[in-house]
């Protein structure tokens, strides 16, 4: 469990759930409470850690959302009740997120290269030659976000780079000291370092998405690299591809990763419809009138996200569309070599049948044949086939020469 405190300019570490209540209750500058649990925590003492949140938010999250927030195998989802929203993403799992950056610019090291070690070369005997560990699996665990007026809960399965990232980064550039403020802008709030603090739990729920969708965004430069390899080796006519099961697997994984691209727009964008409904009500006539304080920088990021969650969409359909064409190429590149072999046989066929037809004819037994006594007979015969021979190629050669 970890605790943080947001007021108008800082970032409070808090050590204790009743501190927390504390820092919400006698913190006359305090916003709101984020309080971020593993699903271990939840399900150990699922009563008692809803009670826990009952009392810092005021109101209790129903049973099936918290069946929902431990549920491993739960889609990116949105749904919203009149005390919170609940928005489940599903984000890249340590070790996926680790193989990436492992990856790096470069591709992935041999298992025999030199000054490799233990672990790197355990992992390059799981991925097979030339294959780097983004398009081995994608694998994913959901994160679920419970938003209350004053209080961020997010319920997460394993360990987070993405979390733990923004959390420090929170840490340095808002605790950090500076000498001198930056003007306050807009609504009077403080600028640290360039950075303006959350203001609200969905300020940070939407900043954390955004993190979370950026790894997704790094895996488009080891995809795009493994498959140009693949496109250049499936168009080399000096060999044979064979690397099969290792596209159908990165197909699979680019399906899967699309799936996920729209499960996820789908959410984001429920829930800024939601925001949406919420920011207007009506007047006694019915007429919409706009409530002041909503901020127009949720939306805002909202949309940034949503653009960013597009972005990976349609790179994954852009390289699924060019596994399609490269293996079309490859397989119109193999007929027309196979037409060509063909055409070879088929003029070497075209040359030898003739030959094959003098040599049955003059292979026949009869006593009285022209030519089969002549002392010359084998000569003649010898220029009949090549009289033949040059006669059908240069008929074909003409016919080439059309052709053109």
């Amino acid at each position: 469990m970890e605790l943080l405190g947001f007021s108008a300019s800082q970032v409070h570490p808090l050590a204790s759930l009743t501190e927390a209540g504390s820092f919400l209750g006698g913190n006359a500058a305090a916003l709101f409470v984020w309080a971020d649990f593993s699903t271990e925590e939840v399900t150990a003492a699922p009563d008692a850690w809803r009670e826990n949140v009952r009392q810092l938010a005021g109101a209790s999250i129903l049973d099936l959302h918290l069946a929902d927030a431990t549920n491993a195998a739960h889609p990116s989802y949105f749904d919203t009740t009149n005390a919170y929203d609940m928005v489940i993403f599903r984000k890249l799992t340590f070790e996926t997120s680790r193989a990436i950056a492992e990856a790096g610019p470069q591709e992935a090291t041999p298992a025999n290269a030199p000054g490799t070690s233990g672990d790197a070369t355990a992992r390059a005997r799981r991925y097979p030659p030339g294959f780097l560990p983004a398009l081995a699996r994608i694998d994913t665990q959901p994160v679920t976000f419970f938003v209350f007026d004053t209080l961020l809960v997010t319920v997460r399965s394993g360990p987070s780079r993405t979390v733990d990232q923004v959390r420090q980064r929170l840490l340095e550039l808002c605790q950090a000291p500076r000498p001198q403020a930056a003007p306050a802008r807009g609504n009077g709030q403080t600028l640290l370092h360039g950075v303006r603090p959350p203001n609200r739990p969905e300020d940070l729920m939407l900043r954390l998405l955004n993190a979370m969708v950026d790894r997704y965004l790094e895996l488009r430069a080891p995809l795009t690299r493994q498959l140009d390899r693949w496109q250049r080796a499936l168009l080399n006519s000096r060999r044979s591809f064979s690397s099969w099961e290792g596209l159908l697997d990165a197909r699979i994984q680019l399906r899967k990763l699309e799936h996920l691209s729209e499960e996820q727009r789908d959410a984001l964008q429920e829930f800024r419809d939601s925001l949406l409904d919420n920011r207007y009500s009506s007047d006694q006539q019915g007429t919409p009138v706009d409530v002041p304080g909503r901020d127009e920088v949720l939306l805002v990021r909202i949309n940034d996200v949503m653009e960013h969650i597009q972005r990976v969409l349609a790179h994954a359909r852009r390289l699924e569309d060019s596994i399609e064409s490269a293996v079309q190429i490859h397989f119109s590149a193999v007929a027309h070599r196979t037409n060509r072999t063909m055409r070879m046989l088929t003029l070497i066929t075209a040359l030898f049948m003739p030959l094959t037809l003098i040599t049955g004819i003059f292979g026949m037994n009869f006593e009285r044949m022209p030519w089969l006594q002549a002392p010359d007979g084998f000569w003649w015969s010898i220029g009949l086939m090549g009289a033949v021979v040059v006669v059908l190629g240069t008929l074909w050669a003409v016919a080439r020469q059309l052709e053109h």
